[in-house]
């Protein structure tokens, strides 16, 4: 368990995973949670990051700030997701070590495992494949914060520990029509069908591909429950230089099923037409989560309970998303 007075940086309390990580704390009892917004502090600027651990000298460091996007934003801006990425988790990492932090937790993706990793994708699947070439930078810049973490477990005996989401989704999700995740994209694309009755919905790909979906709050409590765990318990189910954890719900469905699923909680009315000349990605994402079940956790929210949260999140909050 965490001590409640123990100071705990959440980088990127703002994000997604973030916010919901944040919440949970809060309502657990923590009240020493340290946050700092992109215009407070540039977390790729090594100076700026160096300034701050110093400053704070925070007990636990929860590493969820990262650029992320779907299949085209992946596309678009290689350069911006490894660069950002990489700068973002070697300036936290290595100056919550500079700072004297022992604890630290980096979140990954599921994305690290090679494209045809064998199903379910196990933690050492690691490093033995050709990786997704869509979202390959993104990929490369979450294995090498895997490894920044055991590479000063081993130099300096801290606890640095790394968990890999599957697909999430939830509360503070990016519902841009082109730079957002499955999940969000198509929540957008069936509600505003709905509210412009169209007769039509056009989605990327076949369909075929299968993905596993889990809810943000899932995530966030999987988040703390592995930080929480002592070295014993944490360290007797991981290896030294393949302590990654996979989070996931262990169960996948494909696009068509989720989409299917999608329309019925929007309640849009009209037909899905699938777009063959657009790209599925990786055929199957599912993630073997025995390790984490291990650990004693495992996850609450079913993939249509969490749609139709969501969903409802979305009607509450699309004003901000108007404008893109």
């Amino acid at each position: 368990m965490i001590d409640k007075q123990a100071k705990i940086y959440v980088a990127g309390h703002r994000g997604m995973v973030g916010s919901a990580i944040v919440k949970q704390l809060t309502a657990a009892g923590h009240q020493n949670i340290i946050v700092r917004t992109h215009a407070e502090l540039d977390l790729t600027d090594q100076n700026a990051v160096k300034d701050f651990m110093q400053q704070e000298k925070p007990d636990y460091v929860i590493l969820a700030a990262a650029k992320v996007g779907g299949i085209h934003a992946n596309n678009v801006f290689p350069a911006e997701f490894i660069y950002q990425n990489l700068m973002m988790e070697a300036n936290i990492v290595h100056q919550a070590w500079a700072a004297g932090c022992q604890n630290l937790l980096f979140l990954g993706s599921s994305c690290i495992y090679p494209k045809l990793a064998p199903q379910p994708m196990t933690e050492d699947a690691l490093l033995t494949g050709i990786l997704e070439a869509t979202n390959e930078p993104y990929a490369i810049a979450k294995i090498a914060g895997i490894k920044l973490c055991e590479s000063y477990n081993r130099q300096y005996g801290t606890d640095y520990r790394s968990v890999m989401p599957t697909n999430l989704y939830g509360h503070n999700d990016n519902f841009h029509l082109e730079n957002s995740h499955v999940i969000p994209a198509m929540i957008r694309k069936f509600h505003d069908a709905k509210i412009n009755q169209s007769a039509t919905v056009t989605l990327w790909g076949t369909g075929t591909a299968m993905r596993e979906f889990l809810h943000v709050d899932d995530m966030a409590s999987a988040s703390i429950h592995v930080l929480g765990l002592t070295t014993e318990h944490y360290q007797s189910n991981t290896a030294p230089m393949l302590s990654h954890l996979n989070v996931g719900t262990g169960i996948d469905v494909t696009i068509k099923e989720l989409a299917e699923t999608i329309q019925e909680v929007v309640g849009f009315e009209g037909q899905i037409v699938w777009d063959s000349t657009k790209p599925d990605g990786t055929p199957r994402k599912l993630m073997d989560v025995s390790k984490v079940k291990a650990l004693g956790w495992e996850p609450k929210v079913t993939l249509k309970h969490g749609l139709i949260d969501t969903y409802k999140w979305f009607i509450e909050n699309q004003d901000q998303f108007k404008s893109h």
